[in-house]
């Protein structure tokens, strides 16, 4: 380890701290251009300090420090309204001060932390891009670490085939498509946030140990409200499904002020209940072609899929999608101090 090497807790909401959280968070984006080169996803830091402002989750935050250069980063996330026993690390160290004991070290700090919040589910997220490799899968099994889901992350350009789109789209049954940009109808809120707890039981988890997270229309608006106050651009669709007047599906594409010409598909979720009506791949389609109308100078949507979801990866592969990388979920499992 560096004999100069320094930990030191930082308040990334501290305005006298700005400098340090810039190159805080430029850790983060250095390490998505070593794996990536321009294709890194990046997080801009107002996007992360609306985080730290949520009520739904505790972030503790440290820079690794060598003389006066911030060379690593680690964010420990807790939720506090659910999964109460969960701590996710996020933890990048500069490619050029790699192996010399920094990632051990914040790492320590990380577990440490998720102890003394009670915290004995840690998990912790590594990327590679198509063709490459994992280079933190040494460390992260090192430290006892075990892969509890694979991701392919896939991209699709634009402006994309909108004639086809449309064909996707153009589906008469009991459903109904419904979209909005930016702000969420208010008479959407109870309806997409039972939705959105679904997310966290319906979709494939594989072998982490989630538990099923609490939304109600309050906290849904907080975090639109927050998303929006970032400097994202969101692109929503839900599917009415008319008898019961009820949405029973949702799309949704993040567009980050920091690259205005990348989307993020984010959640895609159809009720269980409500599947084999091609929802989905309808819902995508129609997102799309509204992201080109209001957003023309978005060139690719990027999306992450669980490598054991196969409806979702083979709607995504008919929009156009191509695999371009790759990330895991690790976790391990401890004894908390409670």
């Amino acid at each position: 380890m560096s004999d100069d090497l320094e930990i030191r807790p930082i308040d990334l909401l501290d305005a006298a701290q700005d400098a340090d959280a810039r190159a805080w968070i430029e850790v983060h984006a250095a390490v998505q251009r070593d794996l990536f080169g321009d294709r890194g996803s990046a997080w801009t830091l107002e996007e992360i300090q609306g985080f730290h402002r949520s009520p739904s989750g505790r972030r503790v935050s440290r820079a690794a420090w060598v003389g006066d250069r911030v060379v690593g980063a680690l964010e420990v996330r807790m939720p506090t309204t659910d999964n109460l026993d969960l701590a996710l690390l996020w933890l990048s160290v500069l490619p050029d001060h790699r192996r010399r004991g920094i990632g051990d070290a914040l790492l320590r700090d990380g577990e440490a932390i998720a102890r003394e919040h009670g915290r004995g589910t840690l998990m912790s997220e590594t990327e590679w891009a198509e063709g490459g490799a994992d280079v933190a899968e040494g460390f992260a099994g090192r430290h006892g670490y075990a892969v509890g889901q694979t991701m392919l992350r896939s991209v699709m350009a634009l402006p994309a085939d909108r004639d086809a789109l449309a064909r996707v789209a153009a589906v008469d049954d009991d459903y109904v498509v419904e979209t909005f940009v930016d702000a969420m109808p208010e008479e959407w809120l109870e309806d997409r946030a039972v939705l959105q707890q679904r997310m966290s039981t319906d979709a494939p988890t594989d072998d982490l140990a989630l538990e099923e997270e609490e939304w109600d229309a309050d906290r849904l608006r907080e975090t639109h409200a927050r998303t929006l106050a970032s400097g994202r651009r969101i692109i929503e669709s839900a599917a009415r499904h008319v008898p019961s007047g009820r949405l029973v599906a949702f799309t949704t594409i993040g567009v980050s002020a920091g690259t205005p010409d990348l989307g993020y598909q984010q959640d895609t979720l159809v009720l269980e209940e409500h599947r084999g009506h091609a929802l989905g791949l309808r819902l995508k389609a129609v997102n799309a072609l509204r992201l080109m109308d209001e957003l023309p100078d978005v060139t690719a949507v990027r999306t992450w899929n669980a490598a054991s979801n196969e409806h979702m990866l083979a709607v995504n592969r008919r929009l156009g999608y191509a695999v371009d990388g790759y990330s895991r979920e690790w976790q391990k499992q401890t004894a908390s101090d409670e």
